[in-house]
């Protein structure tokens, strides 16, 4: 049996996320999942990009049927392990081509929840989240 090339850190065996631009892309989720500890993992196949911690769980690639949707509705979160990373990973984000979505701090809807949210350069929404 050959290893699986996406096997996930979790209970997803993936997450997969379009992008028209995908090297635009990749340089935001670099920069933003990086302050996280989430590594890029390198290329894979036919211009697709894994994230993971150790395995890839996170794919960013250009949608087989064209261009990259705008995500609205769908958001997808990364754990952070302190408000110093979730704010890490908000500058970083907005410093690679991300725009605001909620600037870091608390939500009053969850009860000791701290988070932050960003688009991607193409349009799709993130957020990371932190409990103190």
């Amino acid at each position: 049996m050959s290893t699986p090339v996406i096997s996930g850190d979790g209970i997803f065996s993936h997450v997969f996320i379009g992008a028209a631009d995908v090297q635009k892309s990749a340089a935001f989720y670099d920069a933003a999942l990086g302050a996280l500890g989430i590594n890029n993992l390198g290329p894979f196949g036919n211009g697709w990009v894994l994230y993971g911690r150790e395995k890839p769980a996170f794919i960013i690639a250009r949608p087989g049927n064209g261009e990259a949707p705008s995500s609205n509705g769908v958001t997808v979160g990364f754990a952070a392990a302190s408000p110093a990373e979730v704010d890490a990973f908000h500058a970083a984000g907005l410093a690679a081509g991300g725009t605001d979505e909620g600037q870091p701090g608390p939500r009053g809807h969850l009860p000791g929840a701290y988070a932050a949210y960003l688009r991607d350069p193409a349009g799709n929404k993130v957020c990371s989240y932190t409990f103190i």
